[in-house]
């Protein structure tokens, strides 16, 4: 078939063939393609050279700390959720040095870094990830001060999107509308459909770049009905979430109970662990570390992330501002859900359920918030 180039608006249809010359031709284009691939029995995000890498026929199972990957039925490349990575290690690093001293003459000599740009093509991305990388870009992009090692990430850039056709088991984007289809911030998205014996992707061109990409790429234009079954099965899928929240006056709920009774609770199964904070896909916490060698000749400073569970984190002369875990998850909690929203005018949560799943105890953010605001209703309503 030769290559056509779509009406900017027009969906397509790429068999799995089609979509592998897809990654291809992005290789061409000197992109290092990223995408979902198995890894140490999870679903993680790595280089890919083909669709051969992808995670074909494998899906993922969810619970509060619990994950595991099962064998599906048919060939699915995108029939998992997501696994313990975000997309935010490519565009914010999780180490990063911003520079390195040499001594001389008994003086040291500060030399600067240089960064070359990487151009990333990102494959299945989901939703609540797309939400999520727009959260970072207004943390790091749009207040009044540039993360220049960010921003010179992000705008090299290449996004292939995939809706969620199945929602898996700590899951709650519906409630925060954030998914589970992709509605922008992408320049190609696709639907997988397996029906009736055939495999496809219906695509959807969301920027100029997409265009051009598809108009390098064999494929046939989809048709109404073929868009309509791959809406139908997103719709599916947001009916099926494995949690929800509801996000109705949740800030205003949880500033007026910072003193909660439940927050000793949840302190009691808290581990401090970081896990919920490192899976996030939003979260930006970092610290900055010197080091030298043992002959003092070098010094270097390197950027890490960091997490509010960390006692060190808050740690102002004398002695930590949140030492205990009850302090330490009510920040993170409250940061995601209230003071996030006074920051930056949105939630710094996505539902994306990975602090859930990845919480060794299972400590569930929409139960806590569920518990607190059903405690107050049933407080006003004895009043």
């Amino acid at each position: 078939m030769t290559p056509k180039a779509p009406r900017f608006n027009n969906c397509a249809v790429l068999s799995p063939q089609q979509l592998d010359q897809l990654l291809q031709v992005l290789i061409k284009r000197d992109y290092e393609v990223l995408g979902p691939t198995i890894r140490e029995g999870a679903v993680v995000y790595d280089h890919v050279d083909s669709t051969k890498d992808l995670p074909a026929g494998w899906t993922d199972e969810q619970a509060g700390g619990k994950y595991r990957l099962k064998r599906r039925e048919d060939d699915a490349l995108f029939g998992f959720v997501v696994g313990p990575h975000s997309w935010k290690k490519y565009v914010f690093p999780p180490a990063m040095r911003l520079w390195q001293a040499h001594r001389s003459d008994g003086l040291f000599q500060i030399v600067p870094e240089t960064r070359k740009a990487t151009k990333f093509a990102f494959i299945g991305v989901r939703a609540c990830e797309l939400h999520a990388l727009s959260i970072q870009d207004k943390v790091f992009l749009k207040g009044p001060y540039v993360d220049t090692v960010y921003k010179l990430h992000r705008e090299n850039i290449f996004i292939v999107a995939v809706d969620c056709v199945q929602a898996g088991g700590t899951c709650f984007c519906a409630s925060m509308n954030t998914g589970p289809k992709a509605a922008a911030g992408f320049d190609v998205a696709l639907t997988e459909v397996l029906h009736e014996g055939r495999h496809h992707f219906i695509v959807r061109m969301g920027t100029k770049a997409g265009a051009d990409l598809m108009s390098q790429v064999p494929h046939e234009e989809a048709t109404a009905a073929d868009v309509e079954f791959a809406e139908n099965l997103v719709a599916e899928a947001a009916k099926h979430m494995g949690r929800s929240l509801d996000v109705n006056g949740i800030k205003e709920i949880l500033y007026r109970n910072i003193e909660h009774v439940r927050w000793d609770q949840v302190a009691d199964r808290c581990l401090s662990c970081s896990n919920c904070t490192m899976v996030c896909p939003t979260c930006f916490c970092s610290t900055v570390e010197d080091l030298t060698d043992l002959s003092g000749q070098q010094a270097e400073r390197w950027r890490k992330w960091d997490s509010c569970f960390t006692t060190d984190f808050s740690y102002i002369h004398g002695s930590s501002v949140r030492s205990t875990p009850r302090s330490k998850y009510r920040q993170w909690m409250m940061h995601k859900l209230a003071y996030w929203i006074d920051q930056f005018g949105t939630s710094g949560c996505v539902g994306c359920g990975r602090c859930i799943t990845w919480c060794p105890v299972g400590i569930d953010i929409t139960e806590e918030a569920r518990v607190i605001r059903e405690g107050e209703t049933l407080a006003s309503a004895a009043g």
